[in-house]
């Protein structure tokens, strides 16, 4: 160790000694010294105790309050890592599981007749023929059929989930190549195995961007039983001595398996990392899902947690305020729980207010189609009242959010309240706009949620609507005049229009090819609770992302997925 080294630890270690531990002896035993120290100079008595000691005392203060300092800036630094909270929790059951191995098996199965197995070889001494060696190369291996009638996924707490499959068999074409001093062949073979046992760990992390990651551990796979049977001219000889052969096969075959399905997981784990975990919703927001942790696993279900908030289009600056957390019910009636935070639809409201979504801009031709369309039995009054009103002189409407959306949920009851202004111009030609009437109003309304598809759908129904005016303008005739058709502009004029956005929906995630069905929505205190099953369709189509994991060819080598922008 450097000298500098045992100075420095030296200090530390007489810092400690001199300040105490516990108690203030040291630090009155210091001040004695520091005394005697003082006395002693000025006396000049030989072996009083060294001067250093004082400023190392300074020196231990300062170092304490740089410590302290530190250890602020640190809690201060790491504190919005732990006050971060999921905008989004997916769940899923046992059920979900049990639906899994369904679909798997229906998954492998076209997965393995569209697949060659790697090549066996080896060399085998035939000492019953007298023949030292035999050179043996097996190819084209193909998986014609096979069985897994006990196969089973279970939740392992705190770990993974485990799949375990027993007493399969599967029946296999080849074809093969025999040399040897005496003789050389070709010709095909099929190839029965059975008591087939699998059993690992599939453990479900996350990267540093988010993206989910496999692991497969504690795999081991056995098979117990090999038939070989030669076709060809001299099968008959060959299958004399089959059963020799069979050893060295399952010899091969026990030693392939698990790094067979360790590749096959590597190589999804290829395609999930090139998964969109930042979705473009449209012109003005994009829709972060990433994982934010490791999913929590109980003996019931995997709740997985996502970032689940929106940003502006070509902004990723978190929202001004801190997601909280929630928590799901104690369920297992249905396949896949996903509470959707209020966070979440509050960043939404803030990236589309920031993006500049809310501003709305109707001409005397918009208006009047639309109020005469949408206004149904009241056509007739609300046709009388663009006539008198709209179509007196063209003009515009222009609505503006003053702030973001307020967005409350309550057990039964999802509300949105709006804070905007409208603002009434007119314009004659070769002139520019002026202003008739401007004032802030409030809309308050209620938000109705259905699933169509894989998206989540919102429409809005004007509740109440408060308008404010200015002193200045209360008095005002004109003001008094369209202050009467405003609400009715809001309700079949913006409102319709919004909700035609909103037909769009939001992207639900859900996994590859897989869609929603049997779905319930409700509404709780501050999240959104969405209980469905699972429906397997391979005609599905999807985009690749992470809400919906289209192109994940399990097969190594054929991975489609585009990688995120």
């Amino acid at each position: 160790m450097s000298t500098s080294k045992q100075g420095s630890l030296r200090a530390i270690w007489e810092c400690g000694y001199h300040r105490g531990s516990g108690n203030n002896d040291g630090e009155g035993e210091f001040k004695a010294q520091v005394e005697n120290t003082s006395t002693s100079k000025a006396e000049g008595i030989e072996g009083a105790p060294q001067l250093w000691t004082l400023p190392l005392f300074e020196m231990c203060s300062k170092m304490a309050r740089v410590l302290w300092g530190c250890l602020l800036l640190w809690n201060l630094h790491i504190s919005p890592a732990y006050s971060m909270y999921p905008g989004i929790k997916a769940r899923a059951t046992q059920r979900a599981l049990d639906y899994g191995v369904q679909v798997g098996m229906e998954i492998i199965e076209q997965m393995v007749k569209k697949r060659d197995l790697p090549n066996l070889n080896g060399s085998e001494s035939l000492e019953f023929l007298k023949v030292d060696y035999v050179n043996y190369n097996f190819t084209n291996i193909k998986i014609n059929a096979f069985s897994f009638p006990n196969t089973s996924l279970a939740f392992v707490p705190g770990v993974g989930i485990r799949a375990l499959t027993n007493h399969g068999t599967a029946n296999i074409s080849t074809d093969w190549e025999i040399k040897s001093p005496l003789f050389r062949d070709t010709g095909g073979a099929d190839l029965f195995i059975s008591e087939v046992y699998f059993t690992g760990n599939v453990i479900l992390t996350r990267n540093n961007f988010g993206h989910p990651i496999l692991k497969l551990q504690d795999c081991h796979a056995q098979v117990s039983h090999a038939d070989v049977s030669f076709s060809g001219e001299l099968s008959v000889l060959y299958n004399s001595f089959a059963e020799p052969m069979e050893k060295p096969i399952l010899k091969n075959l026990n030693e392939m398996l698990c790094p067979m399905v360790t590749s096959e997981v590597e190589a999804l784990n290829a395609n999930l990392s090139m998964l969109e975990v930042i979705t473009k919703i449209d012109n003005y927001t994009l829709l972060d899902y990433s994982l934010i942790s490791s999913p929590d696993i109980t003996e019931n279900y995997i709740e997985l947690y996502l970032k689940g908030v929106f940003y502006p289009l070509g902004n990723l600056t978190d929202p001004p305020f801190s997601s909280v957390p929630f928590v799901l019910p104690d369920r297992s009636d249905s396949m896949l729980y996903i509470g959707i935070s209020e966070y979440f639809f509050k960043s939404a409201s803030y990236a589309y207010f920031t993006a500049g979504a809310f501003n709305i801009t109707l001409s005397t031709k918009e208006i009047t189609d639309h109020l005469i369309r949408t206004s149904q039995g009241l056509g007739n009054v609300l046709s009388r009242i663009a006539e008198l009103y709209i179509l007196s002189q063209p003009f515009m409407v222009r609505v503006m959010a003053t702030e973001p959306p307020l967005i409350n949920l309550l057990p039964g009851n999802f509300t949105l309240d709006i804070p905007a202004s409208i603002l009434i111009l007119t314009q004659s030609k070769n002139s520019t706009a002026e202003t008739i009437v401007s004032m802030d109003f409030v809309a308050s309304t209620d938000v109705a949620l259905v699933i169509l598809g894989q998206r989540l759908i919102c429409s809005l129904s004007l509740n109440r609507f408060r308008l404010s005016l200015p002193e200045s303008n209360r008095s005002n005739i004109e003001v008094l005049r369209f202050e009467n058709i405003l609400s009715s502009i809001l309700h079949f004029g913006v409102l319709p229009l919004a909700n035609a956005k909103l037909q769009q929906g939001l992207p639900l995630p859900n996994p590859h090819k897989i869609s929603l069905v049997n779905s319930d929505i409700e509404v709780l205190e501050g999240f959104l609770l969405i209980s469905t099953d699972l429906k397997y369709e391979t005609s599905l189509k999807q985009q690749p992302s992470l809400h919906g994991w289209e192109s994940l060819n399990l097969i190594s080598g054929l991975w489609r997925g585009k990688p995120a922008p």
